[in-house]
């Protein structure tokens, strides 16, 4: 089972969530406050069950929030941001090589982010 690990930055608190083989599946924005950060994470769980919206085909067809954006990075590779309700990003991923691997990657977070528990990083 996957986990989210909030973590302080320099800058403030953020969280990945893991894949259970410690796998970095995405990450959120830097949140200035611990409690802004788990509602982020709220908002993945409550969100995570979205449509995908291939924005890596021609003439894609558009989906209402929330949804997953998945498109290519300026290097070709495939990545992936979740939006929520309000169009807000609320993770990202890495870049992927292959599209199947984003849409595992998406596929993951699907599985794990509804009962991922909550961890603070050391």
């Amino acid at each position: 089972m996957g986990k989210f690990v909030v973590k302080q930055t320099n800058t403030g608190i953020k969280f990945d969530l893991k894949a259970s083989n410690g796998e970095i599946i995405a990450t959120s924005e830097v949140y200035t406050t611990e409690a802004a950060c788990l509602n982020g994470v709220e908002s993945v769980r409550t969100n995570c069950a979205a449509e995908i919206e291939d924005q890596t085909v021609e003439g894609f067809e558009t989906v209402k929030h929330p949804k997953y954006e998945m498109y290519l990075d300026k290097a070709g590779e495939y990545r992936f941001r979740l939006k929520a309700r309000n169009g807000e990003i609320i993770a990202t991923s890495e870049g992927y090589k292959a599209k199947a691997s984003c849409l595992n990657g998406i596929d993951s977070i699907k599985r794990n982010a509804p009962d991922a528990p909550v961890e603070k990083a050391e």
